[in-house]
């Protein structure tokens, strides 16, 4: 450990973000990294313990706690704390892919199972990561690396998101010829469309997707896999395909008056913007407009914040984001002790942006929506809600939410954004490639594989898991990577942690 008394001497430091009133005027990425003495004294913070449960990644109460990727993190804290940036980026690119994503849109498991947040700040762990991968970008050691042996073997992997990409980035560089299919116009699936503008600048895509060409790496968007492709012609032309098309079915809310205008699922909304902004700026005008709109959000987590952001944006007059569960506590409870995850209350940009906007916090907690009413032209002009109170299910011991009779509110809306999570993957490519699904309707593999029942076909990320996090994507791209590996080789030298 370079510095022994570095959490001691430094206090936690944050890059500073764009007042919420300038940054609402674009779509840009919105916090302004810290100089690199000071990125070097946020190294020093961390405490290289005996037992580092950033890098865990391990399961308590249900929940993760620590880096599923076991990222190194005490070595490249050290690392950068010391000054040495290209060693720092390659510990952390052995375990991570694409730490230029996660550094951006990850929830920082790290940071909440660091141990120095015990009794004080946590180390700025996501916040190292992002200050070592923009310095190995500047400064070339993030340059294309093309395998100096090729296989013989072909893969096919279905879908650019996190997963897919992972994969076909991992088998690539054993020397595998990889073809990756996206039925979007752009590569990037989840990363692409799913995430807006704010939170992942397309072009930081598009320089990863630059690199992994430069590899060798084939793309072919604009192909829908099971319409424009048949499974049957992808199994004879590759030796292995993988199927990593995401959990896309989102999930919906049935209440009458559901048939209304206005009303759309959050995916369809951010994707329908993020494609107008980058085709024209926003001016072809194939967007789905939240100006002048009063916008309910039905759904409390990142993708609700996201059309929070989204909307406001957009001009809208009022925003609206209702959440089924109680209000988190400022703290954490005595029964969610470190280091599980703590369940405490997240203000993310979205809801800060309301707050200074609108002079509120847009979160409406324990409801839930009963009725939408439609005017007389068939538009979404209100939704009716009802509050809900905790009770547990005696049968099983859980809690479930009732509503509480004579609690209904009408709110005034013009649009109506269903952001209510998603149920599995998209029917009609497990249907085309004969692949079974599971309970969760997402597509079933063999325990503790990868593989499928069809033979040669594997599945990963969260057409597998169902919906998750981006680190989880890449951490089932590289598993699934050596899985397939092996069977190609018949051993496997990659390194999944």
């Amino acid at each position: 450990m370079g510095k022994p008394t570095g959490f001691m001497e430094y206090e936690r430091e944050n890059y500073a973000a764009v007042p919420p009133k300038e940054r609402i005027s674009g779509f840009n990425e919105f916090h302004v990294p810290l100089p690199e003495e000071k990125q070097r004294q946020q190294g020093a913070r961390c405490m290289e313990c005996g037992v580092p449960f950033c890098q865990s990644g391990m399961t308590i109460m249900g929940m993760t706690s620590g880096c599923p990727l076991h990222n190194l993190v005490p070595e490249w804290n050290d690392l950068v704390y010391t000054g040495n940036w290209e060693q720092a980026y390659e510990r952390l690119h052995k375990t991570n892919n694409f730490p230029e994503f996660t550094s951006r849109v990850c929830p920082a498991l790290c940071e909440a199972a660091c141990t120095c947040g015990l009794h004080d700040d946590p180390v700025s762990v996501r916040e190292n990561e992002y200050g070592i991968v923009e310095y190995a970008y500047a400064h070339g050691f993030a340059a294309a690396k093309p395998p100096r042996v090729r296989s013989g073997k072909r893969v096919a992997v279905i879908g650019s998101g996190p997963a897919g990409l992972t994969a076909a980035d991992q088998l690539n560089k054993r020397g595998h010829q990889v073809t990756v299919f996206e039925k979007d116009d752009r590569v990037g699936g989840l990363l692409m469309y799913g995430i807006p503008n704010m939170k992942l600048e397309k072009h930081i895509i598009e320089r990863r997707i630059s690199i992994m060409e430069e590899e060798g790496v084939v793309f072919e968007t604009s192909v829908d896999v099971g319409k424009d492709i048949k499974p049957a012609k992808l199994l004879k032309e590759f030796d292995k395909v993988i199927l990593a098309c995401g959990a896309k079915n989102p999930r919906d809310i049935k209440a009458p008056g559901r048939d209304a205008k206005g009303i759309y699922f959050a995916v369809d909304f951010l994707k329908a913007t993020t494609k107008s902004l980058l085709d024209s700026d926003l001016k072809d005008g194939n967007y789905i407009s939240a100006k002048g709109k009063k916008v309910v959000i039905i759904g409390g987590g990142d993708t609700g914040n996201d059309c929070v952001g989204t909307s406001i944006r957009h001009g809208a007059v009022s925003v609206v984001q209702i959440e089924m569960m109680p209000k988190a506590p400022e703290q954490r409870a005595e029964d969610n002790p470190w280091p599980e995850w703590p369940k405490v209350l997240k203000t993310d940009y979205g809801q800060q942006e309301a707050i200074t906007v609108y002079g509120r916090d847009p979160r409406v907690f324990q409801t839930t929506v009963k009725e939408f009413i439609k005017d007389k032209k068939g538009n979404i002009s209100a939704v009716l809600t009802v509050l809900l109170q905790p009770e547990k299910d005696e049968a099983t011991g859980r809690t479930v939410m009732k509503e509480i009779a004579g609690s209904e509110k009408k709110l005034d809306a013009d649009l109506v954004l269903i952001a209510a999570g998603f149920l599995g993957t998209e029917k009609y490519v497990a249907d085309a490639f004969g692949v079974k699904l599971n309970e969760r309707s997402n597509i079933a593999s063999r325990e503790n594989s990868y593989a499928t029942n069809v033979k040669n076909v594997y599945a990963a990320g969260d057409t597998r898991r169902g919906q998750s996090l981006v680190v989880w994507a890449i951490r089932e791209g590289r598993e699934a990577a050596k899985e397939v590996d092996a069977a190609l080789m018949g051993y496997s030298t990659m390194s999944v942690q």
